[in-house]
């Protein structure tokens, strides 16, 4: 699991952005693709979890999607940043787990 935060997605699509930098990296385990990548955006309000297809069935869009609304957005529209991406890892971590 990779975090990553960019200042300009450079007019990108979050979900494009986030594919391209977990194969330029090498997120996950290739022969596995188990690799998770939470991108945040913050200067364009954006956070995206990218999910290999090897997680897809723990990792749904739906659980991503309220990982990412009830964990991670109310920290940031509250100014915790920090808190914000600590609770989107502490669940992601949880369910993997």
């Amino acid at each position: 699991m990779v975090l990553a935060t960019t200042p300009s997605l450079n007019g990108e699509e979050i979900s494009d952005y986030a594919q391209k930098l977990g194969n330029r990296w090498g997120i996950g385990r290739k022969e596995h693709d188990d690799g998770v990548i939470i991108l945040v955006a913050p200067n364009e309000r954006k956070v995206r979890i990218a999910v290999g297809y090897g997680l897809e069935k723990t990792l749904t869009n739906a659980f991503c999607g309220q990982v990412i609304a009830d964990d991670m957005l109310p920290r940031f529209k509250e100014g915790d940043f920090a808190a914000g991406v600590e609770a989107g890892v502490a669940a992601i971590s949880a369910k993997i787990s």
